[in-house]
């Protein structure tokens, strides 16, 4: 069994200006900055054998600020979000309201949501063979975050997406998975 805490990279420029920045790098806003900072320390009474992070420099940035000298940091690229194709660092308005759309059918030029489901199964099939029994932390992006939710909770795409936080801006220090 593997304990697995999920954490969101923190708030980019493109965010605040309602861009989905995609497989673009993405840069840390000051919000971003202090968020990833402050992260390490909501949850330092947790204990973690490894962080893992998109290669994506939001997600790595995040990562150092959060966890840098305390735990071994590794950066690996099936972690990243949804390539949205044509619309990397385009207005969330293109797409996100119909998310749905995308899960079986890939994005203009991209990938589709199950592209990113089986770069995530693949991922935890390497956990599975490397870190048994560990306690590992992933930071990262939406699109891994739901995949955990549809491999590892049950849920379907269609659930994963509706049942999402970021539509209720419902925010916490850390999401809770167990791989077995």
């Amino acid at each position: 069994m593997i304990q697995i805490t999920y954490f969101v990279h923190g708030t980019t420029t493109d965010n605040e200006e309602g861009l989905a920045t995609g497989w673009n790098p993405g840069e840390l806003s000051e919000l971003g900055l202090k968020q990833a900072k402050e992260l390490g320390e909501q949850v330092s009474d947790q204990h973690f054998d490894v962080v893992f992070c998109s290669d994506l420099k939001r997600s790595v940035e995040s990562g150092k600020l959060g966890f840098e000298g305390k735990y071994p940091i590794i950066i690996d690229k099936r972690l990243r979000e949804a390539n949205y194709g044509e619309w990397n660092g385009a207005h969330h308005t293109k797409f996100k309201h119909k998310m749905e759309k995308y899960i079986d059918k890939p994005f203009p030029n991209g990938e589709s949501y199950k592209d990113v489901e089986k770069r995530i199964a693949d991922f935890l099939e390497f956990l599975k063979k490397e870190y048994d029994g560990k306690k590992v932390a992933i930071v990262c992006h939406q699109a891994p975050q739901l995949a955990l939710d549809v491999l590892l909770r049950g849920r379907t795409w269609d659930q994963a997406i509706a049942e999402d936080w970021r539509k209720k801006k419902a925010w916490q220090p850390g999401w809770k998975y167990i791989l077995k």
